[in-house]
């Protein structure tokens, strides 16, 4: 594995702070390196804050933003495991991401993929962005 930037070890500190504006950056900047396995659980924890919902809603859109299938599981894995309310945020960080201007990657096709992956939760978690994804194109 390449050595991690001084620009990621700092974001996964982030990650971690107190401040929820902090996270909400974290999840931003760590969010492009879904695929980095102790960034991977950091963003699952971001998704899954407990403290502040606009850090779970805000990382569920710049992942969704990034669009690639590492980043789309972990939303997915975040949606299997979230309560009723972080589930409503997490569809709500989809959706903007989704809604907003510019290039949207195809979420669809991330999520056909996960659809056969081998953890139960990930392939629950991407058939609700799916529906989610869909949702906002009708």
């Amino acid at each position: 594995m390449p050595e991690m930037t001084s620009a990621l070890k700092a974001a996964l500190t982030a990650a971690s702070s107190p401040s929820s504006a902090q996270r909400v950056c974290a999840g931003q900047a760590l969010a492009s390196s879904a695929d980095v396995s102790e960034v991977a659980e950091a963003l699952v924890g971001l998704l899954l804050d407990v403290e502040d919902t606009a850090v779970t809603r805000q990382t569920a859109e710049a992942l969704t933003r990034v669009g690639t299938v590492a980043a789309i599981r972990l939303v997915a894995l975040a949606v299997a495991e979230a309560d009723d309310n972080q589930a409503d945020w997490l569809q709500t960080g989809v959706h903007d991401a989704l809604a907003g201007t510019g290039s949207v990657p195809d979420v669809a096709a991330a999520c056909g993929k996960l659809a056969r992956d081998p953890e139960e939760a990930v392939r629950r978690g991407a058939a609700d962005i799916w529906a989610w994804a869909d949702g906002t194109r009708s």
